[in-house]
């Protein structure tokens, strides 16, 4: 089968940074599905992986955990999905990846695909909605149901993958005033299309801005990006008792600064319950189904920006430098072989 993947951690302009390659394709065992994969997105994390870990001398790492596509086998103990099921999901950060024409998945962190959405529109959602639903509610703790919700809900990097999902969780789903915030204009008005009832600019004092704005107090913080470089400064916006979640990885973060207000911190990475194979794992299974169901009913859609073409090396070292240049919105989408 085809494939995309890398041998060494090298910058994205290098010739080998990524590469194509034919392998075996593998055979499903136990809970695991083969998944036949008709389109992938790009995230943050496939960069990052890159980047940072270096595969075992002489393998070849398949990146990619995005994935739409046609289950093709399943193994002797699947209960949840037959052959022929249209599926989508996000895969496990500790296996080969989905940037291939075959892919293996535990069944447990796989939903039934939107059936109002084509494989590129729905590979653009898995990750980016089990991530904003697991940390708008099992983290932050955000009341689900449309009764008025007393609370802001500050989201930073609204525009990204996570944060277009976030915003429409948090605007369809509760009653939380709901202000994002983006540097550029069109990212401006990306958070607004997405249902924000305002977007403020990170790239300028943030506290003046939310204080002009009146809004109820700004309760529950989601960190998206630049947590490193913003974080003193919602310490001082995040009212007292708030609670503040982050995703990503930053390189100074002092918790000290939140000590005086009793806020507390939570962590979200959607891949703990597939990495520690958790007693809730099935968990982001019954998630997807609702995300789908959501989608299908109109409340939530895709977030969908760009597609790249066809799932080769070139088109995702592509995908990959956009990302890298922190100046994409919504998802990028490669389709077909």
């Amino acid at each position: 089968m085809k494939a995309v993947g890398y041998r060494k951690s090298l910058p994205i302009d290098a010739a080998e940074a990524l590469i194509d390659f034919e392998t075996a394709k593998p055979e499903p065992k136990g809970r695991d599905i083969r998944v036949a994969v008709k389109a992938i997105s790009a995230n943050p994390v496939d960069y990052k992986v890159r980047k940072r870990a270096a595969p075992p001398e002489g393998e070849t790492k398949i990146l990619g955990f995005d994935a739409a596509g046609i289950v093709d086998a399943v193994g002797p103990d699947v209960t949840l999905f037959k052959a022929g099921d249209e599926v989508f999901y996000a895969g496990s950060i500790q296996r080969q990846g989905t940037n291939s024409e075959f892919h293996l998945v535990d069944e447990r962190i796989v939903g039934a695909k939107p059936k109002t959405l084509s494989f590129a529109q729905a590979a653009a959602l898995p990750l980016t909605s089990i991530t904003a639903w697991e940390l708008l509610f099992d983290r932050l703790g955000a009341a689900p149901g449309k009764s008025l919700d007393p609370r802001t809900l500050l989201i930073v990097g609204g525009a990204g993958g996570v944060g277009s999902i976030l915003i429409q969780l948090a605007r369809r789903l509760t009653g939380l005033t709901i202000v994002a915030t983006a540097s550029r204009p069109e990212s401006q008005n990306w958070c607004l299309d997405f249902g924000v009832h305002a977007v403020i600019d990170h790239a300028r004092p943030m506290k003046e801005q939310i204080e002009k704005l009146k809004l109820p107090p700004v309760a529950l913080v989601a960190s998206l990006t630049n947590t490193d470089q913003h974080y003193k400064a919602l310490a001082e916006i995040i009212a007292p008792q708030g609670k503040y979640g982050l995703i990503d990885d930053p390189p100074e973060f002092n918790v000290s600064v939140f000590k005086g207000k009793a806020v507390s911190i939570h962590w979200e990475s959607m891949f703990t319950r597939s990495s520690f194979q958790t007693r809730d794992m099935i968990a982001q299974h019954d998630l997807l189904n609702d995300v789908a169901d959501l989608i299908d009913k109109g409340v939530l859609r895709t977030t969908l920006e760009q597609t790249f073409g066809t799932i080769n090396a070139a088109n995702l070292k592509r995908a990959h430098a956009l990302l890298e240049s922190g100046k994409s919105r919504g998802k990028i989408v490669l389709e077909g072989w």
